[in-house]
């Protein structure tokens, strides 16, 4: 059974078509990264997947249960966890408190585990030497890091995670890929939307295509980086 299927998801704005019946399905444990040009309907997907988006029509179905009417609040509680493109910690409060806000009301963390179970997660992260850091003074590779590590705190069955490779260094990146790459071989099942394909690549092993909110393709990263339609239209090499 998939840890996560979305089913027939549609979505417009007015006139606009972001989402236009996209269907797949992810297996518990499986990475799968999603590219596609600019506003091809990435991040609004993520949106409809976690919550934060009513579709228009299709379903959202989390290990065999339909959360497609559930709020964002319970499909985190019931294991969606998501990283935003821009980080959004809570910049007045420290990486540790940060953490110990999404442990205690995303994933139900007890007053009495939390302390043990958030400081186990900044060391995954590699922040644990950053703990009583404020966050809002964190340079961009850590607020990303800690990003990831507040959507873990949440213990999801699936973190989707939206960018999270956007304007780092080629060395900030693959530090964040080598922590990315550690939670997936402990068994995290991840949804990667990233235009740093290098990223992608040495994490996934599917990829799924976007082009005006229709999925144009999904398969092994090497067939649909080869493939004419996903040349044409995301890299954009005529055919």
């Amino acid at each position: 059974m998939a840890i996560l299927a979305v089913k027939g998801m549609s979505k417009s704005f007015g006139a606009l078509k972001v989402t236009d019946d996209v269907s797949f399905e992810l297996a518990p444990g499986e990475a799968m990264g999603i590219i596609g040009p600019n506003g091809a309907g990435k991040s609004t997907l993520f949106n409809l997947i976690s919550g934060n988006l009513r579709p228009d029509s299709g379903r959202v179905v989390l290990d065999g249960r339909d959360v497609t009417y559930e709020s964002a609040m319970q499909r985190c509680s019931s294991g969606i966890g998501r990283s935003f493109q821009i980080p959004q910690p809570f910049d007045h409060l420290s990486v540790y408190e940060n953490l110990l806000v999404a442990a205690r009301f995303g994933g139900s963390v007890s007053a009495a585990e939390a302390p043990g179970f958030c400081m186990d997660i900044l060391e995954r992260a590699g922040l644990a030497h950053l703990a009583t850091h404020k966050a809002g003074a964190l340079p961009l590779l850590n607020r990303k890091r800690l990003e990831l590590a507040r959507a873990l705190a949440t213990r999801p069955r699936v973190i989707m995670l939206d960018e999270i490779a956007g304007g780092l260094t080629d060395a900030e990146c693959g530090e964040l890929i080598s922590t990315i790459r550690a939670i997936h071989a402990q068994g995290t099942a991840i949804l990667w939307i990233e235009h740093v394909l290098h990223a992608l690549n040495a994490v996934v092993s599917r990829l799924m295509v976007l082009n005006f909110g229709r999925m144009l393709m999904v398969g092994r990263p090497d067939e649909v980086m080869a493939a004419p339609a996903v040349r044409e239209i995301y890299l954009g090499i005529e055919a």
